[in-house]
């Protein structure tokens, strides 16, 4: 992890905390997103991605270390994402980059990626 790195460059661990944490206030209460969710616990959920986002962006390898590849589209494959899924997940991250409070070029990109990850998500069109 270098200083120079997205995720030294916007606020490190704590940052990336607040994304989840107010990602998953939202999929709480989606019907569509929940169920995708086995846990009745979403803290698992929230601290693999909160992992994975960190690293992705120049944070620590706890994810690679614990967890090994990320397999984004192999950890999904068991769940029905479809446009409305895909929809609902960048609803609700949209929300969460937005009330990070970033500079425009730090939400952008972080932005940009994730609306790119959900497209690629996609494993179905049926209802």
């Amino acid at each position: 992890m270098t200083e120079s790195s997205f995720f030294a460059s916007v606020g490190g661990h704590e940052t990336f905390v607040r994304l989840v944490d107010t990602f998953y206030a939202g999929v709480a209460d989606d019907e569509v997103l929940r169920p995708m969710y086995p846990e009745a616990d979403l803290g698992p959920a929230k601290e693999r991605l909160v992992l994975f986002l960190e690293q992705y962006w120049g944070g620590p390898t706890t994810y690679s270390d614990t967890r090994g590849h990320p397999r984004l589209r192999m950890r999904h494959a068991p769940y029905k994402v479809n446009p409305d899924a895909r929809d609902r997940w960048l609803t609700h991250m949209r929300a969460a980059v937005g009330a990070l409070g970033l500079s425009p070029l730090h939400e952008s990109t972080l932005l940009d990626y994730l609306e790119r990850a959900a497209h690629s998500l996609l494993n179905t069109f049926e209802d």
